[in-house]
């Protein structure tokens, strides 16, 4: 494809952009804490920035574009959350695309507006230019009715009330990786969402989202794994609104919840209080409790895999979690792991550990190639 390609990858309090040209990132950008007093703006490559930023999630392409000078794009490429059951792969985003992604806003109430609100702001910006949607849910597609049933009857499974799980395109750049490409891996997508991924030989066969993205582990503000009879005594007994519980689950929860002062890892590592501590130990428990379930799965674990902001940048939970995991053959490089490398487990473990950087925004690069020729 001639012309440089704009990858957008809009989160709920996120934006990231990248710009490639023939295969090599050539300028990226940053916005984090969308909506928040402490949002920052940060560019790498034409003019770059790292300064405090005001605005919302609607004008923050519109910031970004300009302050990377951006030109008419060849073709624009969209993280998309949720692709539903029919969406199994990239598309071309048309009307009938962009109807059909709205009507999954219910599935995916923090992300899927941003993703749409991204794809709306780049339309205006470059009308006319194609626009690619590359969906999280993708990669955990068929992986065959037992694993991706509720258990509810089968009118619903066949309504689309499933799991499906997500990160799909953080999993698959992971999954390229010749050290996760062969055998029995798990890979632990740590960041304000987190999930775990089972796959084997590069193949999703399980994960802990799965009909949204609260389930599995603690997460920054989410609750992960929560008793479907907690919901149902906020309902009937506590008498709470339907919207009120979203907040509470989505918004009020998890780290940010257990400790009553933050959702953001690095604070809770930083504080002395009580609460923090044991928000941590919550958060690790999670990943421990779901890596043992998902090695049953498999049959065993042969690599396990840190990645995403928490994972690539907190040795502290990768010591915690991989201690509590040596009982299954994981000798743990504790020097290595201080160092960031990339293995933090020593020759002769049974189970390889590593830290390995996603790259979200190369394979919807790749995807877009694939789709606008």
């Amino acid at each position: 494809m001639a012309g440089q390609l704009l990858v957008v990858n809009a989160g709920s309090s996120s934006l990231k952009v990248a710009v490639f040209d023939n295969q090599a990132r050539v300028m990226a950008a940053q916005v984090d804490g969308i909506g928040t007093p402490h949002a920052r703006i940060n560019t790498v490559g034409a003019s770059p920035v790292d300064e405090a930023w005001t605005g919302d999630a609607v004008t923050a392409l519109r910031d970004v574009a300009d302050r990377l000078k951006l030109q008419c794009p060849a073709a624009i490429g969209h993280r998309v959350v949720h692709g539903g059951v029919r969406l199994a792969g990239p598309v071309l985003i048309d009307a009938a695309v962009r109807r059909e992604l709205e009507e999954l806003v219910p599935l995916a109430p923090l992300h899927q507006p941003a993703s749409l609100a991204g794809i709306d702001m780049a339309g205006r910006l470059y009308p006319g230019v194609p626009q690619v949607a590359c969906f999280d849910t993708a990669f955990h597609l068929r992986r065959g009715f037992t694993r991706e049933c509720t258990a509810l009857p089968r009118d619903y499974y066949d309504a689309g009330i499933r799991r499906y799980g997500f990160h799909g395109l953080s999993y698959e750049y992971l999954a390229r990786d010749p050290r996760v490409a062969a055998g029995r891996s798990i890979a632990a997508h740590l960041g304000n969402g987190a999930s775990l991924c089972a796959m084997l030989d590069g193949k999703s066969v399980d994960t802990t989202m799965s009909f949204s993205v609260l389930d599995g582990l603690v997460m920054g503000t989410r609750c992960g794994a929560l008793d479907p009879g907690v919901i149902l005594h906020l309902l009937q007994e506590k008498r709470m609104t339907p919207d009120a519980i979203s907040d509470l689950l989505y918004k009020q929860s998890g780290l940010k919840g257990l400790s009553g002062i933050s959702g953001d890892m690095r604070d809770l590592l930083e504080s002395n209080e009580p609460h923090a501590a044991e928000a941590v130990e919550c958060f690790i428990e999670s990943i421990v409790r779901h890596v043992c379930a998902l090695a049953g799965v498999l049959g065993g674990i042969d690599n396990l895999v840190f990645t995403a902001g928490i994972g690539e940048h907190a040795p502290v939970i990768r010591e915690r979690v991989c201690r509590r995991l040596e009982w299954l053959g994981l000798t743990f490089d504790a020097a290595a792991n201080q160092q960031n490398a990339e293995r933090i487990s020593r020759d002769g473990s049974r189970i390889q550990a590593w830290v390995i950087p996603t790259d979200e925004e190369a394979v919807i690069a790749r995807h877009m190639r694939d789709v606008v020729g």
